[in-house]
């Protein structure tokens, strides 16, 4: 398959400056010398073995899955400690939407973020031993 992966996702922004703060202020990542966030391959493979993976997937136009959002977009984030990262996310004062929840293939949260695009936290289930 000529096609591996997803190689960036990118947004606009009204306030860029200001949205980068807020990823690295409330969600902890680290801006790379491009002004974005690098995601190494490696890292979540590392840790989640054949679990860690991204998703490319297509919604129904009238779903309400990515809602309150506007956007016709969400973002999900592989994140290796869900709850240091809710625990982050409640210091920062931001409000998670709805209840965290559990399923056999990972837990997941959600957020928005200042852009109005709701984020998706997805702790993928560890592998088997």
């Amino acid at each position: 398959m000529p096609v591996l992966g997803v190689g960036g996702i990118f947004v606009k922004s009204a306030d860029p400056d200001a949205s980068k703060r807020w990823y690295q202020e409330v969600l902890g990542l680290e801006l790379n010398s491009y002004g974005g966030f690098d995601f190494a391959h490696a890292d979540a493979a590392h840790a989640f073995g054949e679990g860690a993976r991204t998703i490319f997937a297509r919604f129904e136009a009238g779903s309400d899955y990515f809602e309150p959002s506007e956007q016709t977009f969400m973002i999900n984030l592989i994140v290796s400690d869900m709850d240091a990262l809710l625990e982050r996310i409640a210091a920062s004062g931001t409000a998670l939407i709805g209840e965290p929840q559990s399923f056999d293939y990972g837990r997941f949260a959600w957020v928005m973020d200042p852009d109005g695009v709701k984020v998706e936290l997805w702790e993928p289930a560890k592998p088997a031993a």
